[in-house]
């Protein structure tokens, strides 16, 4: 028994077989004042089971009974007010052994901070007492050893989703991602059933049922009876470059495609919902076997069964496009999405360039336009777009901002409408300032400055300032600004909104 207060103990277990305990683990166990462990309401707890061969005679037992699992409960919270007062008198519980100097040893299957019982104690008691963690082996890792096959390997992707997430949104992330376990399948079995199939993953996913136990159940998940499946299971697509190079060394060679080379278009998605998408990009996204684009871009497509996702960062612009390519190479239809229009500051001349090199001579290149950023704000305020203008970027990732301030020179000196793509982010807060500055040698300072934000989304807002008055620090990257020309009016609405248009004449 320690002196003072006791101390607190989350042991991990693993995934079932008691020989998987770490040495750690079965050390604390057998020294412990107090065995802790969770179980419904029949009173079976599979965590001491697992922990049996390790305890003592004369040690306290402490059996936290759930009220409710998967049942309805009158509770006036609901379940989760059941679950929550369950959880506070538990660790009341638990706090007397430790305010009485007793060690608690908290048993938990697999890894107690994963997904893991213990850690609800833990977050009501770690900041009173000494308290510590013994990880142990997961489920996923349990199940990959027994299907033998690895998760993932070099660059490869695992994603670890919960089974009670809703159908479209697990078939999003597995098509986002390389390889994948699915936990907490039981009644949710169905529902990743369909996410799998959506995400055409179905093929390529295992079901492994108490992994490492007698009694484990390891099969192709597509053989599984729903009406047989327990909590405690999960789905697990292991590695596909694992399986890719198994099944070249097992089988003959695939046939290749018919055709000589697949295709790529590139499909504006408009500024932001599926509203600003036309006929023509849809159709072109529905026929894609894969999607490719930056993540969020890539996340407003809904899934569509079998069809594959290709999500990355922001700044791999030439990456993507080989990787588009390079499917297409194969014999693929890949769609690569961009926002806005894909031929204005975005994807289509990065596929275009890339497109140049001998290896994809066979693949076609098409591109699907969308609406640009800049007609969606425009459309806002009137016509600020009415006659000549200049759209500019600024950034200066991609080029000199020499190059940009010559431009805005120019632009400003022709008397264009200009519209400013890219104006600030977190490290490019100084180019706005500039921009304004270039602009004034040759604007009225009341000259007109739509500021747009999030057109068509849910934090959108349109405002007309003026090119001397506008404060550059209110700009962040999702704004794009349209600054006027000197023929470009403001006008004053009876119900107080401004319409901004610039006459087509320069009478």
């Amino acid at each position: 028994m320690s002196s003072g207060t006791g101390v607190l103990y989350g042991v991990g277990l693993g995934p079932g077989d008691p020989e998987l305990v770490t040495v750690k683990a079965a050390r604390l166990i057998s020294e412990a004042d107090v065995i802790a462990y969770h179980c419904a309401r029949h009173g079976r707890s599979i965590a001491r089971s697992v922990a049996e061969p390790y305890l003592r005679d004369g040690q306290l037992e402490e059996r936290l009974m759930y009220p409710v699992t998967t049942e309805t409960t009158n509770h006036p919270g609901g379940y989760e007010g059941a679950i929550a007062e369950f959880y506070e008198l538990a660790a009341k519980r638990l706090a007397e052994h430790l305010d009485e100097g007793r060690d608690v040893v908290l048993l938990c299957e697999g890894d107690p901070f994963f997904y893991g019982s213990y850690m609800y104690m833990h977050e009501r008691l770690a900041d009173r007492y000494e308290a510590h963690v013994v990880p142990g082996v997961t489920s996923v890792s349990g199940a990959s050893a027994e299907l033998g096959r690895p998760l993932v390997q070099r660059d490869e992707v695992l994603t670890l989703l919960p089974g009670t997430l809703p159908a479209p949104e697990l078939a999003r992330r597995l098509a986002d991602t390389e390889a994948a376990a699915v936990l907490k399948l039981g009644r949710t079995f169905g529902a990743v059933h369909e996410a799998l199939s959506e995400a055409g993953r179905l093929d390529e996913a295992y079901y492994v049922e108490r992994a490492s136990w007698q009694v484990q159940r390891v099969e192709p998940l597509t053989d599984v009876d729903p009406e047989t499946v327990p909590y405690f299971s999960l789905a697990v697509v292991p590695s596909p470059a694992y399986a890719s190079r198994k099944a070249g060394a097992d089988e003959a060679p695939a046939p290749k495609n018919d055709q000589a080379g697949g295709a790529v278009v590139v499909v504006g998605l408009g500024p932001a919902g599926p509203e600003w998408l036309t006929p023509e990009a849809d159709e072109a996204l529905r026929e894609a076997e894969h999607l490719v684009g930056y993540g969020p871009y890539v996340a407003k497509v809904p899934q569509r069964a079998g069809q594959q996702r290709h999500a990355s960062g922001n700044r791999v612009e030439a990456d993507r496009a080989r990787e588009a390519l390079q499917l297409a190479s194969g014999g693929a239809r890949v769609a690569v999405v961009s926002s806005g229009d894909p031929g204005v500051f975005a994807m289509a001349s990065a596929v275009l360039e890339q497109a140049e090199a001998d290896e994809f001579a066979d693949v076609s290149v098409r591109v699907v336009p969308g609406v640009t950023a800049a007609h969606a704000a425009a459309s806002r305020v009137g016509a600020p777009l009415g006659h000549d203008f200049a759209m500019v970027s600024l950034s200066d990732r991609l080029k000199p901002w020499d190059i940009i301030e010559r431009r805005l020179d120019a632009a400003g000196q022709a008397d264009l409408v200009v519209a400013l793509y890219n104006p600030a982010s977190r490290s490019r807060t100084t180019q706005l300032v500039t921009a304004r500055e270039v602009l004034l040698r040759h604007r009225n300072p009341e000259t007109p400055v739509v500021i747009a934000r999030d057109i068509g989304g849910a934090e959108e807002s349109v405002r007309v300032e003026t090119l001397g008055g506008f404060d550059p620090a209110e700009v962040d990257m999702r704004c794009v600004l349209i600054v006027g020309s000197s023929r470009t009016r403001v006008r004053t609405q009876s119900d107080g909104t401004s319409i901004v248009w610039t006459p087509r004449s320069y009478d």
